[in-house]
């Protein structure tokens, strides 16, 4: 009885109606307040309205297909989930977008919710095994139902994109249209305001560009991760020079050019603006620095925070790449090469979004490029460089404030 809020309340009202609710002392009697007409489980979190939303497209036409259940059932948890990562995408950018990063510890916080979305894609990765227990013919049953609906049409997946930051010229076009036109007039106005917001790439970007330790003037990481690295590819090169004549020494040497040669690209600045407006990169320049040198000191106090978020956004792109595979993998099984119901090509539509296209922060990735043996990373002198352990003075303003979300 006391496990059920349902059954206390039927129960009390039953048994004891001459008992008036003052005569009731909570502390001996174990009864919560939902018994005494307060708030119950099912009236918070509005269960009337969630369990009765499943409205079988095929029962209505008078042919109830049973696996119909299952297949608005998983989408709509899939719909639920998405909101909830748009509620803590939107608290995170929230965050940044009010200076309150300029307060390190801010950064706790912001990791913890950034976190809390790669458990949530985990999890919608896992919701795949409880579809595919229905097979190709059970969806054959009712797939007919569902046109012209399509899973294209999740407006929450699309808002979802933009505030991370997928670019909007790397969209693959649907039925030959702007992504936007196969949505209703509100919908396009929302999709149209989240790309006009700060994404959270941009945001990032802005946080990496204050990374302390690039100023010039200062430390300067990057003027002396540039001398390092190719002082070091000459004491390589000679050393190779003085092999005998071999096969081997040809491969050695033929890989030490390759390596300049990837270096000269990363300090050449009008490379990387190239590479930009093609859009092999995503981040500014300075932020690319930032973020090498996290990568590079990230066992510094200073930055192992830092190194966690980068790593948490790279497992945001990682997880939303395989959702979309598996996603390409079930539409291959459950439709084979046949249209979308929204008119798409289907499978083949699918498959194309499966690039690094749709990557954000695929610069994050290609970091590992870089990879240098660690002397030739610029040494830190904690006594020295006491940006290492103090967090950058936040302004009052930003300290006052609190974020409430």
């Amino acid at each position: 009885m006391s496990g059920c809020p349902y059954f206390q309340k039927k129960f009390l009202s039953a048994s004891k109606p001459h008992l008036k609710e003052e005569e009731n002392d909570d502390s001996q009697s174990g009864i919560n307040k939902a018994s005494k007409g307060g708030l119950i489980y099912g009236d918070y979190l509005q269960l009337d309205k969630i369990v009765t939303s499943q409205m079988l497209q095929s029962e209505l036409k008078g042919n109830k297909i049973h696996d119909e259940h299952l297949f608005i059932v998983t989408h709509q948890a899939y719909e639920l989930w998405f909101k909830q990562v748009l509620w803590e995408l939107d608290s995170v950018r929230k965050i940044f977008t009010s200076g309150h990063v300029r307060d390190e510890r801010n950064m706790l916080k912001v990791n913890t919710r950034i976190q809390r979305v790669v458990m949530i894609f985990r999890l919608l990765l896992d919701q795949f095994s409880v579809l595919e227990t229905m097979t190709a013919l059970d969806f054959y049953d009712f797939r007919e139902y569902l046109a012209p609906a399509s899973g294209f049409q999740s407006l929450q997946f699309r808002l979802l994109e933009n505030k991370i930051g997928v670019p909007q010229n790397q969209r693959v076009p649907y039925n030959r249209r702007h992504y936007r036109d196969n949505f209703r007039d509100q919908e396009n106005e929302l999709l149209l305001h989240s790309e006009q917001e700060p994404t959270l790439l941009q945001l990032v970007e802005q946080w990496l560009e204050r990374t302390p330790g690039l100023e010039e003037g200062g430390f300067n990481f990057w003027g002396k991760l540039e001398a390092n690295i190719f002082e070091g590819l000459s004491t390589e090169t000679a050393n190779i020079e003085q092999k005998p004549a071999s096969e081997m020494k040809e491969e050695m040497m033929a890989e030490v050019i390759k390596q300049r040669d990837i270096f000269v690209s990363l300090f050449d600045e009008r490379r990387h603006d190239h590479l930009l407006s093609t859009g092999q990169r995503r981040l500014s320049y300075k932020a690319l620095q930032g973020a090498l040198m996290i990568y590079f000191y990230r066992e510094e106090p200073r930055f192992q925070v830092p190194f966690q978020l980068l790593t948490s956004l790279m497992d945001i792109d990682t997880l939303m790449t395989k959702w979309r595979y598996n996603h390409v993998c079930m539409v291959h099984r459950m439709i084979g090469s046949k249209g979308g119901t929204g008119g798409s090509s289907g499978y083949q539509y699918l498959r194309s979004t499966v690039s690094d296209r749709y990557k954000v922060f695929v610069d994050l990735f290609n970091l590992a490029t870089f990879l240098v043996p660690r002397d030739w990373v610029p040494k830190l002198d904690p006594s020295e460089h006491s940006f290492l352990y103090t967090a950058e003075c936040c302004d009052s303003s930003y300290c006052s404030s609190d974020d409430s979300d």
